[in-house]
This record gives structure tokens, C-alpha cells and sequence, in this order.
């Protein structure tokens, strides 16, 4: 392949571009072709920012996570007098259908997991608010509520459900017919989708505590 001979100029500016180095090369280029360098940094800083802006878009806005008890303080709170035992209640079809009713959904996972101790249970569940999963505990004995305490709050907004003001309505609370609480439970304002959340939870762990029993 025929190749046409480099001129001395050019052979002079090859030469200097291979003999400089990195910082060098720049002010040569800028000899060569003013404003070269300049544009070349914005367009790479254009195109970084364009990554950037990508990334967060892709990894969606962050969202808080409020830890107010780990499973152990919850157990605590719920067995004072001693170390519960730990079961499983496995989830057989008509228990799926049940909570359908009961959540709104059919639950993924095959077992519940739960402690109890001298007819008491406890419960640790988790159920998706508006965006994220709440989750929740809640203690039962004689088939009644003794107590709901919310474990990790992930929403952006409703987390006035971990306040005692919402959470004593449930103290006492019985389940009728495997699907109503015996009472209405008051709603908060902006926080609906939680307190449906919180309000689903404690009919399941009631309706739980039930089948142990059985």
C-alpha cells in the first residue's frame, strides 16, 4: 500500500509529540489548535455529568430506614420473665387463603416463624406500606392483643404509626371470624397506607396465634 511521505514539518510535530509528556502534549496542542483543550474538558464533563445523573436515576432516591427495636428488645419487651421457645407455622393452602383476606395478598414464603412462652406469642412480620416494608411486631396472649410495636420504619412518610397514641388502639384487640378486628381502629392522616399495613399484621399474628394453638 502506497503511503505519501511525511513532509519535514510534519515529521517535526510527530516527533515532538512522542518526545513530551502528558502536560506538554496539551500546550502543543493548543499551538496547534487553540481552544481544542478547553472543549475537550467540557465535553468530558458534559458526559460525566450525564453519568452521574444516570446513576442516581437508576438507583432511585434513597429512602430513611428508622430502626426503633431489634428482634431482641422486641423479645425482651414481649418475654420479661424468661426465654421464649421459637416454632414454625407452615403456611398450608387454606392458610394462604385465609391471608388473603386477611393482607390483601397471599404471603410468598412457605413458614412463619414465631416465639411463645406460657401462652403467650410473639410475632415479627413484615408488610409493605405505600412503597416499603414495615416491620412489625406483635405480641398476643389469650387470643388478644397485649401489644404492637413497629421494628423498622421504611417509608419516607406515616411513620406516626410507631407512636403509642396509634399503637394502644390494638391493646385488647380480638379477631372475628378470622377476618375483622372487634373494633375500628382510627385512622392518620397522610399515613393511611401504614396504618393499613399495621392494622393487616395484627389480624394475621392474631389469626396465627390461632392456629398454634389448634
Amino acid at each position: 500500500m502506497y503511503r505519501r511521505p511525511m513532509n519535514r514539518a510534519t515529521q517535526k510535530k510527530a516527533l515532538t509529540w512522542v518526545s513530551v509528556g502528558a502536560s506538554d502534549r496539551i500546550q502543543f496542542i493548543n499551538q496547534i489548535s487553540p481552544g481544542l483543550t478547553a472543549r475537550a474538558f467540557a465535553y468530558m464533563k458534559f458526559f460525566k455529568l450525564i453519568l452521574v445523573t444516570y446513576l442516581l436515576c437508576w438507583a432511585g432516591p434513597g429512602l430513611p430506614e428508622q430502626v426503633y427495636h431489634t428482634k431482641d428488645s422486641f423479645l425482651a419487651m414481649a418475654f420479661p420473665g424468661g426465654q421464649p421457645n421459637t416454632g414454625v407455622v407452615w403456611l398450608t393452602s387454606q392458610r394462604k387463603l385465609d391471608a388473603e383476606e386477611l393482607l390483601g395478598h397471599s404471603p410468598s414464603e412457605l413458614r412463619i416463624r414465631y416465639w411463645s412462652l406460657n401462652g403467650r406469642s410473639a410475632w415479627i412480620l413484615d408488610k409493605i406500606g405505600k412503597e416499603q416494608p414495615i416491620t412489625i411486631g406483635v405480641i398476643v396472649e389469650d387470643a388478644k392483643v397485649e401489644g404492637v410495636e413497629i421494628l423498622v420504619y421504611r417509608e419516607s412518610r406515616g411513620g406516626e404509626v410507631r407512636h403509642d397514641f396509634f399503637k394502644k388502639q390494638f391493646e385488647g384487640a380480638q379477631l372475628i371470624d378470622n377476618i375483622d378486628l372487634d373494633r375500628n381502629i382510627d385512622g392518620i392522616s397522610g399515613a393511611t397506607l401504614s396504618v393499613n399495613a399495621v392494622t393487616n399484621v395484627t389480624k394475621w399474628a392474631l389469626y396465627l396465634h390461632k392456629q398454634i394453638l389448634e
